[in-house]
């Protein structure tokens, strides 16, 4: 079963991707959830807020146990922003769970009327990528695989268990991202 982390933020849209491909999907929030999905997704929306929460609740320890025990984690926009091991931010997070070798930059291509789509394909399949008060990725670390490109920015990051997409594939008819991140899940079984 796959989790949908379910604090603040679109978890309904991955839940809603989730079930276009026949996936059962849960809301995760409380480490009793986490403890009874086999992978997790981090859904975008207030990274600061969602830290916030992930801190209280004590998911955060919780989340990163289950990494590094080799749970697969995706994580869109600010879920991508809690998974890098350094944020480049005005508003300090309370916490990030350093999971990934990325520095990554809050809000990097501006405000919400600054937000805007681009088409790419992922093997071989087409989707729209959402990139809405978007991170951007603005240091690679060792280990880490660069799977998209916009333009010269990594937009589609993977490490081990752990998958980063700086953009919202969630919000499209197709979704390749959540495709290749169960194949890679199903892999790893």
């Amino acid at each position: 079963m796959i989790g949908v982390l379910a604090l603040q933020g679109d978890f309904h849209e991955h839940l809603e991707s989730l079930r276009k491909y026949k996936v059962e999907g849960q809301e995760v929030r409380t480490k009793e959830d986490l403890a009874k999905v086999d992978a997790l997704i981090l859904p975008g929306g207030e990274s600061t807020t969602i830290s916030k929460l992930l801190v209280s609740t004590g998911l955060d320890e919780a989340i990163i146990a289950r990494v590094k025990a080799g749970m697969p984690v995706w994580g869109t926009c600010a879920g991508a922003i809690l998974l890098a091991k350094k944020v480049i931010t005005n508003v300090p997070l309370e916490t990030n769970l350093s999971l990934i070798d990325l520095e990554i930059e809050r809000n990097s291509y501006g405000s919400q009327l600054d937000s805007f789509v681009a088409s790419f394909e992922l093997e071989g399949e087409h989707c729209s990528a959402f990139f809405i008060r978007a991170p951007r990725i603005t240091t690679v670390g060792k280990g880490v695989k660069v799977l998209l490109r916009s333009k010269k920015d990594p937009i589609l990051v993977r490490s081990k268990s752990v998958l980063v997409s700086t953009f919202h594939p969630e919000l499209s008819g197709a979704n390749p991202v959540l495709k290749y991140f169960l194949q890679e899940m199903l892999q790893r079984k």
